[in-house]
């Protein structure tokens, strides 16, 4: 089968700056911002976190079978990825927006009000483009590589958005520091969005297969979708070890190795070992599998944060080490799952003969929402065990157990849970897997 043309790989994979951004930085800035500028405690935060999320696993369904019907009237799925990844610009600059309503109860909901607003809108973008590879290409391998790709920008928005956002929010300070943050990361959403609608305008969009009649039938497909089933439930244990490592970034600068400028350093070392060893992941796909491809990344990661629980003790320099080390499993924990899924979707199209692409990209979407979702509001459990002091000060002193517990956020707990999906991946019940 023909491979896919450069252009069309690149133009899909700049939606990677609108997923990017906004799967990073709420993940990073938000739990600080409403602790450290509105005196929310962590607890609290973690939930406003939370909610806005947990609405996309109800929503995210819907939008998978809105969106397979308009590929089916119109043939194309464009219209909600320029629609929604808009709307996600103007809303995340409104999210750090701060109105200053003058009380800490009233400021928490206009955040927690743009927040639902904003993952709505991420809803409409993120399933469709999810869905987009299964129809880009029916050929394994070149999936892969599409992945590769997409991943490889993902990796760039994420130094550009993780890196810049605390780079912009510390330069600048306090309340107006998250107003420019906020603008400026709608800017890179906004043209992640315009980048991949003109980028697909001429790709291909594979066979058109009627969607299914009502919602029976697609709880009956689910049920019976056990390889689907299995790799969701991998990928959402994962996303909410990522979810708990990124919420643990900025907390873990200040608090564990002492100076917050440090943010970026460690998005640096954590992303750019990703973006440099992004080209070997296809390669370990194609000759050892995708399963195991993806079984090596997840041991990477845990080894990676596994000692990053001594960095309390150990120098800088060994720790970055091992944050790189981290962010070469994260490469492949990222790769491997998206180049499967669309292998997935195939078979079932397959034997259904209906479209699967968008209700499945779908429930994909609202379980790693979910995941990154629940992350931050663990991590918030955790400083609120560790006695974590919320206030408006972000320079405040903290007890050593509130440490301990940031460090225990930023390092085991997302090892565990990714490493735990070794345990989920497993021949028989991905037969079919190449």
């Amino acid at each position: 089968m023909a491979a896919l043309p450069a252009s069309t790989r690149f133009g899909y994979s700049l939606g990677s700056f609108t997923t990017g951004a906004f799967g990073t930085v709420p993940g990073l800035l938000l739990l600080p911002y409403l602790t450290d500028t509105m005196a929310v405690p962590g607890a609290v935060a973690g939930v406003i976190v939370l909610v806005p999320k947990a609405w996309d696993v109800v929503f995210n369904p819907f939008a998978g079978r809105l969106s397979d019907a308009s590929l089916a009237r119109h043939g194309s799925r464009r219209r909600f990825l320029l629609f929604g990844g808009i709307a996600i610009a103007v809303l995340f600059a409104a999210i750090f927006a701060h109105p200053g309503f003058g009380g800490t109860a009233a400021d928490a909901s206009y955040v927690v009000v743009m927040f639902l607003l904003c993952a709505t809108a991420y809803g409409i973008f993120q399933v469709p483009y999810n869905a987009l590879p299964a129809e880009l290409t029916q050929d394994a391998h070149e999936r892969t590589r599409l992945t590769s790709w997409r991943i490889g920008l993902l990796a760039i928005a994420i130094l550009i958005s993780g890196g810049g956002a605390p780079a912009i929010t510390e330069g600048i300070g306090g309340v107006a520091g998250y107003r420019a943050m906020g603008v400026v990361i709608g800017l890179v959403i906004l043209i992640g969005t315009i980048g991949v609608t003109l980028g697909i305008r001429r790709a291909p969009v594979g066979a058109l297969r009627p969607t299914t009649p009502g919602w029976r039938d697609l709880l009956a497909t689910m049920r019976e979708w056990r390889a689907f089933r299995w790799l969701l439930g991998v990928y959402f244990i994962q996303a909410l070890g990522l979810g708990t490592l990124l919420a643990g970034v900025n907390y873990a600068a200040r608090y564990v190795f002492g100076n917050a400028d440090l943010q970026t350093v460690l998005f640096v070392c954590f992303v750019g070992p990703a973006l440099i060893t992004m080209p070997l992941w296809p390669r370990i796909g194609a000759r050892w599998g995708k399963l195991w491809g993806f079984r090596f990344a997840c041991v990477a990661f845990g080894v990676g944060t596994a000692f990053l629980c001594a960095a309390l003790v150990l120098p800088l320099g060994v720790s970055l080490v091992f944050v790189a080390l981290a962010g070469v499993g994260y490469a492949g924990i990222q790769v491997f799952p998206l180049a499967i899924l669309p292998d997935l979707i195939t078979m079932e199209e397959e034997r259904t003969g209906a479209t699967r692409a968008g209700v499945a990209a779908g429930v994909w979407t609202a379980s790693e929402t979910l995941g990154l979702a629940l992350g931050p509001g663990l991590f918030g459990l955790l400083l609120t065990i560790g006695g974590y002091v919320s206030t408006v000060d972000a320079s405040a002193a903290q007890p050593s157990s509130a440490v301990t517990a940031i460090l225990l956020g930023f390092s085991l707990l997302p090892g565990i849970l990714v490493a735990a999906g070794i345990l989920f991946l497993r021949r028989p019940v991905l037969e079919g897997v190449s």
